[in-house]
């Protein structure tokens, strides 16, 4: 087994089709992704409810617009991860490979845990992309985590 990471946003205002996280593995490694989990927090009314369409798939360029994020470690003291991961990337990536297309109600969020034979595996600086490709009705409080496995590094 691998360095476990989670790479996390809290509370981000999405207006907008959005890439929620762009992953590169490191050069010297590839990356499992374990699993994906998005939420809201800001519309809770049955009137205010909505489906979105999330994308999974590997990029071929990194957008720009969002934040960098530092991902951490699950175990305590463990390195820092040896890729890079940036959030709410605006102007998105250009699509690659898609691995999933899932639409999922607001008021539930949405929870992919990849069992192990269906983890996404991304090649050394393979880009590994959460896609909001939805644009929300109204300003949506949403928050994300994203947890993945380094190996080779």
């Amino acid at each position: 087994m691998g360095r476990m990471y989670a790479a996390v946003f809290e509370e981000v205002a999405a207006t907008a089709a959005q890439d929620l996280f762009e992953l590169v593995a490191p050069s010297t490694g590839v990356v499992l992704v374990h699993s994906i989990h998005i939420s809201q927090s800001s519309d809770a009314g049955d009137a205010a409810s909505e489906m979105l369409n999330i994308l999974v798939h590997r990029g071929t360029a990194t957008g720009t617009g969002g934040s960098s994020v530092t991902p951490s470690p699950l175990a305590v003291g463990d390195s820092a991860f040896g890729g890079t991961c940036e959030a709410n990337n605006t102007t998105q990536s250009a699509e690659g490979t898609f691995l999933g297309a899932y639409n999922f109600n607001i008021m539930a969020g949405l929870d992919i845990v990849f069992t192990p034979e269906t983890r996404p595996v991304i090649s050394p600086s393979g880009l590994f992309i959460v896609e909001l490709q939805t644009t929300p009705a109204d300003s949506l409080t949403m928050s994300g985590t994203l947890i993945f496995e380094e190996l080779g590094t």
